[in-house]
C-alpha cells in the first residue's frame, strides 16, 4: 500500500511538472503567427518569408532533436530522469523571456535564433523523459492507459494555456508564459522524485570525463607484475560517447524486432504529417479564412477539448478492452480523413467541425509509445523512447522541406492550379501511409517485453 502511494505521488509530481511546461509552451503558439507576420510583413495576410523562416526554424530543430534525444534517452537511463528535465525547463524559459520584453523586429530575430538553438535541445525532450519517468513507474499491463493519461494532462494544459491567451494581450501572453515556465523548472527541481535507481558510483563520475584503464597495456601490465593501481591509466575527454548510442546501435534496436521497425515506420510517416500540419495549416488558415491570434484559440481550444476527453476519458477506458494497436489505426484513420477534408474546406467553420471530430485523432501518439514501450526492460525505457523521438525529429526535418514550400507556392498567386489546400492533401497521405502500415503491426504480448528486444549485448 506504501508503495502504491509512493508511485501515485510521484507521478503526482511529474503531472504537474509536465502541465506546467506544456501549459507555458503551448499558450503562446496562437500569438506566434501575428507576431511573425507584424515582424517580418505587417499589414499582410500572406508572407512567404514567414512561412520560409518558420520551415527552416522546424527543420533545424528537428534535426537537432533527432541527435540529442537518443542521447538524452540514454543518458537519463544512467542519470535519471530528473538530472536530465533540468536543462530543458531551464532553457526553454530564454526565448519567452525576449518576447515578453519587446515583440518588434529585432527582438523578434533574437528570439527566432535562440528559440532554433534551444529547441535543438529541449524540443521534445520533456515529453520523452516523462514517458520513461511513466514507463518506470507503471506495470506493463497499464502502461497504455498511463501514457493515455499523460497525452491527456497534456492537452488539458494546451486547453488552459490556450484559453489564457484567449482573454489575455500578446504582450501579457508572453509574460505569463515565462513565468510559468520558471514555475515548471523550480517545482520539478523541488517536488520531483527519481524513478530511475542510480548507483552511488555513478553519481560520482561525471558525465563527460571518465579514467578508463588502458586496456591495451593490460597483457604487459600483468607480466610485468604491477598491481591495478599502478596499470597506466588513460583519460578519455570525450568518453561521453560510450554513453551515446551510435547510429548503429539506433540500427540495431530497429531491427532487433519487427514490431518495433513497424512502429518506428508510423513514427516517421505520422511525424511527417505532424510537422505538416505545423508548417502549413495556421497560415492556410490566415490566407484563406483571414483567421487571426482569436480565431486561432478558439479553434485550438475546441481541439484541446477532444484531446483532453480522448486520452483522460475514453483511452483509459478503451484500452484494455480494445488494446493500442487498434486504438492507434483508429487514430490515423480518422486523421488522415480529416486531413482529406480540411484540404477542401470550402467555409470557415469547417476547421471547427473537424477540430471538433478529431477526438479520436489522439489515440495514435500514446498507443504507439505505449507499443514500443513494452518491446524492451525497464532499464532501456529512456534509449526506446529516445528512439522513437528521434526517429519523430528525423521527420521533423523533411516535413517543412516537402510542405512549407508547397504551402507558399499553393497560397500565392503563381500557383500551378487554384487548390490553396494541397500541401495539406499531401499532410493526409502521408497518414494514411503510417495508418497502412499500423495495420500490419502485431498485437504486443507483455510477456515478451523482458529485454527480449534489448539494445545492450
Amino acid at each position: 500500500m506504501m508503495m502504491e502511494m509512493e508511485k501515485l505521488s510521484r507521478l503526482s509530481h511529474l503531472l504537474v511538472t509536465v502541465f506546467l511546461s506544456v501549459f507555458s509552451s503551448f499558450m503562446v503558439i496562437p500569438a506566434i503567427i501575428d507576431v511573425t507576420m507584424t515582424a517580418l510583413c505587417p499589414g499582410k495576410d500572406e508572407c512567404s518569408l514567414a512561412i520560409y523562416l518558420s520551415g527552416f526554424q522546424q527543420a533545424m530543430i528537428g534535426l537537432g532533436t533527432l541527435v540529442m534525444m537518443p542521447v538524452i534517452g540514454n543518458l537519463s537511463d544512467q542519470y535519471g530522469r530528473k538530472a536530465l528535465l533540468t536543462p530543458p525547463l531551464t532553457l526553454s524559459i530564454v526565448p519567452l523571456a525576449i518576447l515578453a520584453y519587446s515583440r518588434t523586429t529585432n527582438f523578434f530575430y533574437a528570439y527566432f535564433v535562440l528559440r532554433t538553438l534551444t529547441a535543438m535541445v529541449c524540443e521534445g525532450s520533456v515529453n520523452c523523459l516523462a514517458l520513461a519517468y511513466v514507463a518506470d513507474t507503471i506495470p506493463e499491463g497499464q502502461r497504455g492507459s498511463a501514457f493515455g493519461i499523460l497525452s491527456g494532462i497534456c492537452s488539458a494544459a494546451f486547453v488552459f494555456g490556450t484559453l489564457v491567451t484567449r482573454f489575455i494581450s500578446t504582450t501579457a501572453t508572453f509574460q505569463v508564459a515565462t513565468l510559468v515556465s520558471m514555475l515548471a523548472a523550480i517545482y520539478m527541481r523541488v517536488f520531483l522524485k527519481e524513478s530511475v535507481r542510480i548507483d552511488d558510483d555513478s553519481l560520482s563520475q561525471p558525465i563527460i570525463n571518465k579514467t578508463y584503464p588502458d586496456f591495451n597495456n593490460d597483457d604487459q601490465n600483468d607480466d610485468d607484475g604491477q598491481d591495478d593501481h599502478q596499470q597506466p591509466k588513460k583519460i578519455i575527454s570525450s568518453s561521453l560517447y560510450k554513453k551515446i548510442p551510435s547510429l548503429r546501435d539506433l540500427t540495431c534496436l530497429i531491427k532487433s524486432s519487427t514490431t518495433f521497425s513497424q512502429a518506428a515506420v508510423v513514427a516517421f510517416f505520422n511525424s511527417l504529417a505532424e510537422g505538416g500540419m505545423q508548417a502549413s495549416t495556421l497560415y492556410f488558415l490566415k490566407a484563406r479564412f483571414h483567421f487571426d491570434k482569436d480565431q486561432f484559440a478558439d479553434l485550438m481550444l475546441i481541439s484541446g477539448f477532444a484531446a483532453t476527453i480522448s486520452q483522460l476519458l475514453l483511452m483509459p477506458l478503451l484500452t484494455p478492452f480494445i488494446g493500442e494497436k487498434k486504438l492507434l489505426s483508429i487514430g490515423l484513420f480518422v486523421g488522415c480523413t480529416n486531413m482529406f477534408l480540411y484540404s477542401i474546406s470550402w467555409s470557415a467553420w469547417v476547421p471547427y467541425a473537424l477540430s471538433l471530430s478529431s477526438v479520436l485523432v489522439f489515440f495514435a501518439i500514446p498507443a504507439l509509445r505505449s507499443i514500443a514501450s513494452k518491446l524492451v526492460g525497464s532499464n532501456e525505457q529512456g534509449k526506446v523512447q529516445g528512439c522513437i523521438s528521434g526517429i519523430s525529429s528525423f521527420a521533423n526535418i523533411i516535413s517543412p522541406l516537402i510542405f512549407s514550400p508547397l504551402t507558399a507556392l499553393f497560397l500565392s498567386d503563381k500557383a500551378p492550379f487554384n487548390f490553396p489546400g494541397f500541401s495539406i492533401l499531401g499532410i493526409g497521405l502521408a497518414m494514411m501511409i503510417a495508418f497502412i502500415q499500423s495495420l500490419l503491426i502485431r498485437d504486443v504480448s507483455t510477456s515478451k517485453s523482458q529485454n527480449q528486444y534489448s539494445m545492450v549485448p
